[in-house]
């Protein structure tokens, strides 16, 4: 075994490195797929190792390595603000290609948070967010995303929103075309954790190219009051738009179940619509290891008919 393989397994513990490399193959999930063909294919959000990273345990360049190599899941799904200082530099999207390209790896989207409100009253505070947007559009298609990930951050009414949200949305999907790169929004909190409003937000854009990333969890309306969204009804409202899905995660039973979203009930939502594509596992609990979560969300997900 390599120095770096060794590495990574003492990061992230041995019950991960015991749970995937090597391990027996999952035949309850195979008896949930179409023949020898997945219902769908699993991805990891690099969010769902944002403590690892942060504390330094894990450098965010080696992300590909440590999807691949310590979860066995080849799907990227990046977050940009782990790679803020680089956002200028050009060789990053060569490195990152690179690194994908080394572990048999496919790099899919970019979360972009924190590069302005692409729904502000002011045209001058959306073109900015436009263009620092643009910036990690860029990276994304040099280094083979299929989408960006961006949020509808606005002010006023609900109605305001929507128009202000558009004009922001329509600007970069004039970068998004150019590119031909997919621009989607999450329920992730405001309005957009409201799947009528969202919902809306899509259909007066009518693009193409614009679509939703679902996430099981983030449908706090209010978080003073904590009230919530229906999460089975947001992602019904959200999947006619789907270009990629979130599976959230926070905390299991004993038996394996994810206890704020029962995932059989939400993944036959998901495939009814006759989405196919990549579900991301979004570990974002603290009762387990982030390597812990990411294993028990990506088993749940191979229980329902997902392959790695």
């Amino acid at each position: 075994m390599s120095d770096r393989r060794s590495f990574l397994q003492a990061a992230f513990g041995m019950f991960a490195a015991k749970r995937t490399i090597g391990a027996e193959p999952d035949h309850t999930a195979e008896e949930n797929t179409m023949g020898n063909a997945p219902l769908f294919r699993i991805s990891l959000a690099q969010w769902s190792l944002h403590r690892t990273i942060r504390s330094g345990e894990l450098d965010a360049m080696d992300f590909a390595d440590c999807s691949t190599g310590t979860f066995g899941i080849s799907g990227l799904e990046y977050v940009n603000s782990f790679y803020r200082e680089r956002r200028d530099d050009p060789t990053l999207p060569d490195e990152l290609k690179q690194r994908a390209t080394d572990h048999g790896a496919s790099s899919l989207l970019i979360m972009i948070d924190g590069e302005g409100r692409l729904g502000a009253p002011e045209q001058d505070e959306r073109s900015d967010a436009v263009d620092r947007h643009h910036r990690w559009m860029r990276i994304a298609k040099a280094i083979g995303c299929h989408s960006i990930r961006v949020n509808a951050n606005s002010e006023g009414t609900p109605d305001e929103q929507i128009a202000r949200c558009a004009l922001g949305m329509e600007k970069l999907l004039e970068h998004a075309d150019e590119l031909e790169l997919n621009v989607l929004i999450e329920n992730h909190g405001g309005h957009s954790s409201n799947g009528a409003w969202l919902s809306n937000l899509m259909r007066t854009v009518d693009h193409p190219r614009f679509g939703t990333l679902p996430d099981f969890g983030n449908f706090v309306l209010d978080w003073d009051t904590m009230e919530m969204y229906d999460r089975y009804k947001g992602v019904s409202e959200l999947m006619p738009f789907a270009k990629a899905v979130s599976a959230k995660s926070n905390d299991f039973d004993e038996d394996g179940n994810e206890t704020s979203t029962d995932y059989e009930r939400m993944l036959k939502i998901v495939l009814d619509t006759g989405y196919r594509g990549w579900i991301g596992v979004e570990y974002e609990g603290g009762g387990l290891s982030e390597a812990d979560g990411i294993v028990r969300t990506r088993e749940l997900l191979m229980k329902h008919g997902g392959r790695p």
